[in-house]
């Protein structure tokens, strides 16, 4: 979900409600602690240089029970930080404490924003012989991580 969905979304909500993707609730007392814009550069495993850019937020629970973030305040939140960090239209990531901090996609499905679950995957499966079809190892004419494999 990026920035501009979410602010469609808000102002048509009584209370604002995450989710994990099992099912699991986040507390109603939960606290959004950053919003923010995170930019990575970075090389993959093929040598390809690459460029991401997501919105941040950070959800935190306490102990104050009584807590209740309206949607008008998430809102007024979100428009603060574009005004003052210049933050621009992208994707939703979502960082929560669990077991530890987990990273999340954002959907919004039934009334409720969902927190899914992100995976890795190599961005050069051709150069490290990986079937993306398949999502298998599949034999090249080098290992892919020796010294004259096409990755690290």
């Amino acid at each position: 979900m990026k920035l501009s969905e979410i602010k469609k979304i808000l102002p048509t909500l009584q209370n604002v409600v995450f989710e994990l993707e099992n099912g699991t609730p986040v507390p109603t007392h939960f606290h959004v602690t950053e919003v923010g814009q995170i930019e990575k550069k970075f090389i993959d495993c093929g040598g390809v240089i690459r460029f991401d850019k997501k919105v941040n937020f950070q959800l935190w629970n306490a102990n104050d029970t009584d807590h209740l973030l309206k949607p008008t305040k998430l809102l007024q939140i979100i428009e603060l930080s574009e005004k003052k960090l210049g933050i621009t239209d992208a994707e939703i990531e979502v960082e929560y404490q669990n077991e530890t901090i987990g990273k999340y996609g954002l959907t919004f499905i039934q009334n409720k924003f969902i927190l899914q679950n992100l995976q890795t995957a190599c961005l050069a499966a051709d150069a490290c012989g990986i079937d993306n079809n398949k999502l298998i190892m599949v034999e090249a004419k080098t290992s892919c991580c020796s010294t004259t494999g096409g990755c690290c």
